[in-house]
């Protein structure tokens, strides 16, 4: 049996493309540009192609057609119009718009494609931010409110990660061309949020510095086994969840206390790193906001 999720309801669609669930319901009824089934109760369901056609009049709509003139459009005009109009701003809306719909169906083809033809115009780098990030963001709050299920999620993620890990490998061919800090990357325990972390080791690789990338789950007690065969050491953690908001400080703390010498330093990055007190540690402690300006600062 499929479980792939292939009807929707019209909040389902509100989040999904980003117009209020009161303007699709006006479009509908004005202009009939979708086509909803109806359950017994009279509530409105969609299918994929509602879903895709809905994301493709988003875009021409944002782009200055009026609904007017795109309900006028056929079935087959929508998308064709859309490639015709694709510019380097359109193109990440259109390219995000294809990873959701490539997520919601499960469909690994769509998203290969999608990300061909993103690589033939745009650097790894550009890709990354001007596309995965946002996407990511949205898969969030798409998650929140239930739009999508957890195996979305682990879909879309899982097909970037192996992304960054192909980008990465073929960093990891040339020698460091920088060799007097070495930058450690870990996530602590019970933090699994690993995608952002691969991506600042890619970063930082491209510029030519040596990394050691140590991945998910680390105790402290790991980060000192890298003191005896290195003298300068910048230990950079991405933290989402953990540690927790009553406990990160006492853990940047002990990373102050029993890991960093004059030598070595501590970045830390990620959404719980809001939390902590930075009155409370010393100057090898650095948190930062984005990865951009992470990596700026190397």
């Amino acid at each position: 049996m499929s479980n792939v999720k292939s009807v929707f309801s019209i909040k389902d669609l509100e989040n999904l493309s980003g117009i209020k669930a009161h303007t699709i319901r006006i479009w509908e009824k004005r202009y009939n540009v979708l086509e909803p089934m109806r359950t017994e109760t009279n509530i409105r369901l969609y299918d994929l192609s509602n879903l895709q056609k809905l994301l493709n009049i988003t875009l021409l709509h944002r782009h200055g057609y009026k609904i007017s003139a795109i309900s006028k459009l056929s079935k087959e005009r929508i998308p064709e119009l859309v490639n015709e109009i694709v510019t380097d701003k359109t193109f990440k809306n259109q390219a995000i718009s294809s990873f959701k719909l490539a997520m919601m169906n499960f469909d690994q083809t769509l998203f290969m494609t999608t990300y061909s033809k993103l690589l033939a115009e745009k650097s790894f780098s550009e890709v990354f931010y001007d596309v995965f990030l946002p996407l990511i963001n949205e898969i969030g709050l798409l998650w929140q409110t239930d739009t999508i299920s957890p195996s979305h999620e682990h879909f879309i993620t899982y097909l970037i990660k192996q992304k960054i890990l192909s980008e990465t490998e073929k960093q990891q061919v040339s020698a460091p061309l920088v060799t007097d800090r070495v930058y450690v990357l870990y996530l602590p325990v019970n933090e699994i949020h690993e995608l952002g972390l691969m991506f600042i080791n890619y970063e930082i690789l491209s510029r030519g510095y040596h990394t050691i990338y140590l991945g998910s789950n680390i105790p402290t007690f790991c980060l000192k086994d890298l003191k005896r065969y290195f003298d300068n050491i910048t230990y950079i953690s991405y933290m989402t969840v953990e540690p927790n908001k009553s406990e990160i400080n006492s853990y940047v703390t002990e990373i102050d206390n029993t890991i960093l010498n004059d030598t070595a330093e501590f970045w830390a990055i990620g959404r719980a790193t809001h939390f902590i007190d930075m009155s409370l540690h010393s100057k090898k402690i650095t948190r930062f906001t984005l990865i951009k300006e992470l990596v700026d600062n190397l």
